[in-house]
């Protein structure tokens, strides 16, 4: 039996102003950049705090709410960095292990985070921009090329660690990047997925690689915009 891909298309894929378009398979929710970093006194920033009134309401205590206050600020200092590094769009992944599920897995959820960015490039065809991108690296490095639809790219797969002063749990982090050069030859599209699953490398790679494969910097949605 033959199945049917199911996509769901998101308003982002009628900006007038978008660079690139791709799809994420099920399991990744959209993390809304634009309503979590509003300017401040613009209406965005009272519909956060609207928002928001519920979950503070609900605080047991002044402690409580004062440590979600406090929680919250953190993460938009996170995303604020993010945005900074140029990056336009962040997914949270969650699926269930369902690999030998019952032996030694439990089913237990497994987290992850995809990004989008843009990097100013010199200008050179797009093979070699491709090829830049991975130049450099740690030797231990795992680097590919390949030739998608949507033109040449390179992809790139590393472990780290954070700092033992960073506050965060020493979790090794295994990192996968897609570096696709812009046919405009000045920039590029670096789409990163990072989990702290490195048992199931295989599989997040093959999720990086199925969505640069669907990956396009021509707008999917032009002709069906230029009928209506």
């Amino acid at each position: 039996m033959t199945t049917v891909p199911h996509f769901t298309v998101a308003d982002s894929a009628e900006d007038p102003e978008a660079d690139v378009w791709f799809a994420e398979p099920a399991g990744f929710t959209a993390v809304p950049l634009d309503a979590l970093l509003p300017l401040p006194d613009s209406v965005a920033a009272g519909d956060l705090r609207t928002a928001l009134a519920p979950f503070l309401d609900s605080a047991p205590d002044e402690v409580a709410r004062q440590q979600f206050i406090a929680q919250f600020a953190q993460g938009q200092q996170l995303l604020g960095a993010l945005r900074e590094a140029g990056t336009v769009h962040c997914s949270v992944g969650l699926h269930r292990d369902d690999v030998d599920e019952g032996v030694t897995s439990s089913g237990r959820p497994l987290l992850s985070f995809f990004t989008v960015s843009w990097r100013a490039t010199a200008v050179s065809p797009r093979a070699v921009t491709a090829a830049r991108a991975v130049s450099g690296l740690d030797a231990q490095a795992r680097v590919a090329y390949a030739e998608l639809p949507c033109g040449p790219a390179t992809f790139s797969e590393s472990m780290r660690t954070p700092r033992a002063d960073s506050g965060l749990p020493q979790l090794p982090l295994v990192q996968f990047h897609a570096h696709l050069p812009h046919p405009d030859c000045r920039r590029l599209a670096v789409f990163t997925l990072s989990t702290t699953a490195v048992g199931h490398r295989e599989q997040y790679r093959a999720i990086l690689r199925h969505i640069t494969a669907l990956a396009t910097f021509d707008n999917p949605l032009g002709s069906a915009t230029e009928v209506s």
